[in-house]
């Protein structure tokens, strides 16, 4: 099931609205029920983090781990919709920021969190851009669990060396890298890991693309419904995607993202371009940073940070809505952050979190965080409406298998374009 399920969810979630009753904020109980699609080898134990520490903070409530398989959470968005139309939802679900979140708000499917960010005094610790991604009506619905940089391009630093060419450097250019895959391709290993099944990999690679072509200036654009997307700056986009596909694993169409990240852990080709889940995903495979792999800012994103956050929101009919609160406070807590960012690969979204503790990779994200400009994401529907993220997936996946630039032109063309929230 591809993440195009879970955006129609979204997209239809104004239809059940009004046919959700109120749930159990008042009374105790003994369980959570949380649903998630965290389920890779780095997702399950990141995860754990989180209910082990609500557990051992309220002694006597299980927490249900009702992850759905499914990379980029299409699996469990369809899930998710058949216990809303049952009015059977679990009592707190996972949810990326920005349009998703304000679909569910405004189907009042879910309740505001602003207790949550008063007691936990979250809201003052969060870079702008991802607190305003979650604010409706002037309130919070939705907790951020940690961030993660999308703008990334991951290498293995034996492929490379065996083919005879350098580590990415500052400066290096999307010309340069079309050069490289093409070096590798001639040495006789697979220049580029791609997890196409899951289609937001794809996505990912072309908004990485893109954002390397017209920088944050452009991304405003998009935001603001300014931007050219039948414009040079898109063909050129285009034409440099097209050639990264042409250099990606035969095999990439039924591999899930993680499925990629593994080959490149094995040395079975040379780049991956994906967010830094990949780097817990990557330690999860034995892959040592320095040793086997590397990374840099994609080429001519450096200075931005494309920002991929995950949260939980709480249903509006849950059973066990005090503990779903309660959990929710648990995600926000600094010392829990900090242990779920080490496992999971991403960074803490709270300014008071010390990061000293984590990997030389996860502190050089942290610093991007808070010093690049931060830029929400197209693939993950942070920055536009579901209607155009969906149109977005549609014009890929044809372009990556046609190259017909005036067909992905027209495509996202009649889609239109609606911002709704720049970045910093």
């Amino acid at each position: 099931m591809k993440l195009r399920n879970g955006l129609v969810v979204i997209a239809g979630a104004a239809l059940l609205a009004g046919c959700a009753g109120s749930g159990n904020y008042s009374d105790p109980t003994d369980k959570l029920e949380v649903l998630s699609w965290w389920s890779s080898e780095s997702e399950r134990p990141a995860f754990q983090v989180l209910a082990d520490a609500f557990e051992r903070q309220h002694p006597g409530v299980r927490v249900i781990n009702a992850a759905v398989v499914g990379g980029g959470g299409g699996n469990a968005q369809v899930a998710l919709a058949e216990r809303l139309a049952a009015n059977n939802p679990p009592d707190v679900w996972q949810s990326l920021t920005g349009s998703a979140v304000d679909g569910w708000a405004s189907a009042r499917r879910i309740v505001d969190v602003d207790s949550v960010f008063t007691e936990t005094r979250i809201a003052n610790e969060l870079p702008a851009a991802i607190r305003d991604s979650v604010m409706r009506d002037g309130k919070p619905w939705a907790m951020p669990t940690g961030s993660h940089r999308g703008n990334n391009l991951w290498f293995n630093r034996e492929v490379l060396s065996g083919a005879g060419v350098p580590v990415p450097g500052p400066g290096y250019s999307q010309q340069a890298l079309a050069a490289d895959l093409a070096k590798v391709k001639a040495s006789g290993k697979t220049p580029l890991c791609l997890g196409s099944a899951d289609t937001f990999a794809l996505v990912e690679l072309f908004e990485n693309t893109l954002l390397g072509v017209v920088g944050a200036d452009g991304w405003k654009r998009i935001a603001d419904d300014r931007f050219d997307w039948g414009g040079s700056d898109v063909t050129k986009a285009l034409d440099l995607f097209g050639q990264y596909v042409a250099h990606a694993d035969p095999g990439a169409e039924k591999d899930r993202w993680n499925d990629a990240v593994a080959k490149l852990a094995r040395g079975d080709c040379a780049y991956l371009s994906m967010n830094d889940s990949v780097y817990g995903e990557l330690a999860a495979n034995g892959a040592v940073d320095g040793q086997q792999f590397g990374y840099a800012p994609f080429p001519g994103t450096e200075g931005n940070y494309l920002a991929i956050v995950d949260t939980f929101v709480a249903a509006k009919q849950a059973r066990n809505g005090v503990n779903g609160l309660k959990f929710l406070a648990t995600v926000a807590d600094p010392a829990t952050m900090l242990a779920f960012t080490k496992v999971k690969g991403s960074v803490p979204v709270r300014r008071d979190v010390d990061t000293a503790t984590l990997s030389p990779y996860q502190r050089g994200a942290s610093a991007a965080l808070w010093n690049d400009a931060v830029l929400l994401s197209i693939t993950h529907g942070e920055l536009m409406d579901t209607q155009f993220q969906q149109a977005l997936y549609d014009a890929v996946k044809g372009y990556a298998k046609n190259r017909d630039a005036r067909a992905f032109i027209n495509a996202v063309q009649r889609a239109g374009a609606g911002g709704l929230v720049g970045g910093r």
